[in-house]
C-alpha cells in the first residue's frame, strides 16, 4: 500500500471541504511570500550585476506583487524580464482574487440579510392568516352554539 505524502493529504482535504475566505487568504498569503522570495533569488541569479544581493531581488518583487513599481531596479536582461512577467502576472491574480473573495463574502452577506427578510414577511403573512383562521372558527363556533341552542329549544 503506497504512503500518502502530507502534500497531498492536504490537497484532498482542501478540496473536500468549501473554501473558506480565511483559508483562500491563507493560501494567497504563502503563495505571494513564495513568489517573493522565489522571485527575488531568481533574479539575483539572472541578473547580478542589477540585483547585487537578494535583498534587492525580493525589493524589486515586492514592488512588482503590489504593484507600487517605483522603477529603482529593474531587470535588464531577457530572462529577468521574463521572471518579471511571471511575477506581474501573479500580482494581477492576486489583486483578482483578494477583490472576488471580498466580494463574494459582500454578496454572501446580502444573499442572507434578503432571506432572513423573506422568512421574517411570510411568518408575518402565515401569522396573519393564522389569526384569520382563528377569528373565523371561534365564529363558526358561536354559530354552532346558537344553532344547538334554537334548535333544542
Amino acid at each position: 500500500m503506497a504512503r500518502v505524502n502530507p502534500i497531498e493529504r492536504q490537497m484532498a482535504r482542501f478540496l473536500r471541504k468549501p473554501v473558506t475566505v480565511r483559508s483562500a487568504a491563507s493560501i494567497i498569503v504563502t503563495s505571494t511570500a513564495l513568489i517573493v522570495v522565489a522571485s527575488g533569488l531568481l533574479m539575483r541569479v539572472l541578473d547580478h550585476k542589477e540585483y547585487p544581493n537578494i535583498f534587492i531581488g525580493m525589493w524589486w518583487a515586492i514592488q512588482t506583487v503590489t504593484t507600487v513599481g517605483y522603477g529603482d531596479v529593474t531587470p535588464k536582461n531577457v530572462a529577468g524580464r521574463l521572471v518579471a512577467a511571471f511575477v506581474m502576472l501573479e500580482a494581477i491574480a492576486l489583486v483578482a482574487i483578494v477583490t472576488a473573495a471580498i466580494t463574494s463574502t459582500f454578496v454572501a452577506r446580502a444573499a442572507h440579510l434578503q432571506v432572513a427578510a423573506e422568512v421574517e414577511e411570510e411568518e408575518k403573512a402565515d401569522a396573519l392568516v393564522q389569526a384569520r383562521f382563528d377569528d373565523l372558527s371561534e365564529r363558526l363556533t358561536r354559530l354552532e352554539t346558537l344553532l344547538r341552542e334554537r334548535s333544542g329549544a
